[in-house]
């Protein structure tokens, strides 16, 4: 009985922290999921599209809300600009906490995608997209 008592607390902790771990990373596949689909629409936009920011933002937290919407809480999509001819979408929120004791920013999740934008480029070695 006093092996008991003095084993379930450091078992439940060990339970914990796995379902914290499966949480953390299952938040952290929807966001990196969330950013890919927003950064395809982002670089499948025409170039001179003035919306693509708003169309790759909205792409991205409804994917999110779709798959799991409770997985991460506060989440937000970013579409941003590398160069000419690069564009990028990034999720960012906080995954399900189920240990209370332990700090919020541990759970923190972010994901990037993004790349070159999907264009026609001409053959005179201009590079940019026409």
């Amino acid at each position: 009985m006093v092996e008991l008592a003095l084993l379930m607390p450091v078992i439940l902790a060990v339970s914990l922290l796995i379902v914290q771990a499966a949480l953390w990373f299952h938040g952290r596949q929807v966001a990196e999921a969330a950013a890919r689909e927003g950064a395809r629409v982002a670089r499948a936009a025409p170039v001179d599209s003035g919306s693509w920011e708003a169309d790759a933002e909205a792409k991205a937290m409804d994917l999110v809300h779709a798959v799991g919407p409770r997985l991460l809480s506060d989440a937000r999509a970013t579409a941003t600009t590398r160069g000419a001819d690069e564009r990028w979408v990034t999720v960012s929120g906080s995954a399900v906490q189920v240990i209370p004791l332990l700090p919020e920013l541990a759970f923190t999740v972010t994901a990037r995608s993004g790349g070159p934008v999907e264009c026609f480029r001409p053959d005179d070695g201009s590079g940019r997209c026409g």
